[in-house]
């Protein structure tokens, strides 16, 4: 009889169901060691050349309980195929993905062995039925699915052009039942080369590795929060970076770190505050969120699901249709304020699909362009001269949609005013952390929330457009 590893704690009485009717059972696909199943959902007349998502459950869970995600929805909407994996419970009597080996048994943690080499026989199955592209794989994991998602990226590097990793734990964590349960509390700490090495042992691999997202609960006591800064120190490490947060953005309830090797983010990071072992759904302005509430699904505001399949790209160049204009503002300097010396121009945009850049004439003037949150341009507007400035920015999300915003600013002349009179000269405002007009400055009815945003160590610098 197979021994299988437990994680009990991974497993909190989720009820299970089977795979419903959305999804179709692969009966076949080729070497199965691990002895999972496979399901399966492809949009019709999915055109050839697509991407495709593999999606883990986690314990107790099953490929259905995944679909509340909202996976299967984007890929109708963006074209491409979704792969749902599903532990049996002859491997673990709880269903979870066996991420730390089955009592001192590693073979699912080497490359080609293990469920491990279950998991690439269904990518190779659905490249080959539905003409999927293969340098376009992708693969998301919560909780066991999670930490096996880091199994997945670690032993195939070379297959996967990204992966997003949602209250897991880093690769190699643990090797046996007890060290198992000290990776999930109170966590295992070890330096970011000490990581890294772990996952470079699993397959030296000479060429690029695929972007990682990350996920966690701050409150999370199953997989203890520790974990997600483990993590993050194993894949800069392996990434070619360090585990400083060259971006940190404050999200509503989330906090939002990106890591750059270079000018590329190679690693993108959300903890959320009050958020216990589950996905992150619910919407923020960005995106209509495609999640359904369910055991293990908290709506706090973010939808992981849009969050990871823009850190992918998968929202944006797909076939699918986007009518729909981006939302645009100036948020600071606010149409109406009087500002002198250097100004940072701060305007918010978003789409509910992807944003490609924002655009900044002054005066009619070309002030460049940005393609990164939060859009920011520096204007010198003693240099300006004094009098009205118009300050017009032109947001264009991926599909090609264009939004415009005005804000009229005024520089004071020697008198302090940009009329002549004796008015003193108003504040260089900030950067609000509060609702502002869609219409672009100053609050309004309409509003769009629209979080503080502060960025930290090395921006990149912006180019004009």
């Amino acid at each position: 009889m197979k021994i299988t590893l437990r994680i009990a704690t991974l497993a909190a009485l989720l009820v299970a169901s089977p795979a419903d009717a959305a999804l179709t059972k692969v009966t076949s696909f080729g070497s199965n060691p691990g002895g999972l199943a496979m399901y399966e959902y492809v949009p019709a007349g999915l055109a050839s050349g697509r991407p495709l998502v593999l999606v883990l459950h986690g314990c107790t869970q099953t490929a259905a309980n995944m679909e509340n995600a909202g996976w299967n929805k984007l890929a109708d909407q963006h074209d491409f195929a979704v792969v749902y994996p599903e532990q049996q419970t002859a491997n673990n009597p709880v269903r979870c993905f066996n991420w730390a080996g089955e009592y001192g048994d590693t073979a699912n943690l080497v490359r080609g062995q293990g469920e491990n080499q279950s998991i690439m026989s269904m990518i190779d199955a659905a490249v080959a039925a539905h003409g999927s592209d293969p340098t376009k794989v992708y693969i998301v994991g919560f909780s066991a699915g999670g930490a096996f998602a880091a199994v997945m990226l670690a032993t195939y590097p070379d297959r996967f052009a990204g992966g997003a990793i949602m209250s897991g734990l880093p690769y190699r964590c643990a090797t046996s039942v007890s060290a198992a349960y000290n990776c999930q509390s109170p966590g295992v700490a070890r330096t970011a080369a000490q990581w890294g090495d772990l996952v470079r042992t699993a397959h030296a691999h000479p060429g690029p590795r695929p972007p990682i997202q990350i996920w966690h609960g701050a409150s999370d006591t199953t997989v203890v929060p520790a974990n997600e800064a483990e993590l993050i120190k194993q894949w800069t490490n392996v990434l070619g970076t360090d585990d400083t947060a060259d971006e940190t953005e404050t999200i509503g309830q989330t906090t939002r770190t990106a890591y750059k090797a270079g000018s590329v983010v190679v690693v993108e990071a959300f903890k959320i505050t009050g958020m216990n072992h589950a996905t992150a759904i619910g919407s923020n302005g960005l995106s209509v969120c495609p999640a359904t509430a369910g055991p293990y699904f908290d709506d706090k505001g973010i939808c992981s699901t849009v969050r990871a399949a823009s850190f992918f790209g998968l929202t944006g160049g797909s076939t699918g249709s986007d009518a729909a204009p981006p939302k645009v503002a100036i948020v600071s300097p606010a149409s109406g304020d009087t500002v002198t010396g250097q100004v940072t121009i701060v305007v918010a945009a978003n789409d509910d699909t992807a944003m490609s850049d924002v655009a900044l004439t002054i005066d009619g003037a070309d002030a460049g362009a940005d393609a990164e949150a939060p859009f920011q341009f520096s204007w010198d507007a003693t240099a300006a001269g004094p009098g009205e400035h118009e300050l017009e920015a032109t947001a264009t999300d991926a599909a090609g949609n264009v939004a415009t915003a005005t804000a009229l600013i005024t520089v004071p002349g020697d008198d302090g005013s940009g009329s002549g009179s004796d008015e003193p000269d108003g504040p260089n405002t900030q950067l609000p952390g509060c609702s502002l007009d869609a219409s672009g400055g100053g609050a309004g009815t309409a509003t769009l929330a629209f979080g503080l945003v502060v960025l930290l160590g090395r921006r990149r610098s912006r180019a004009g457009r």
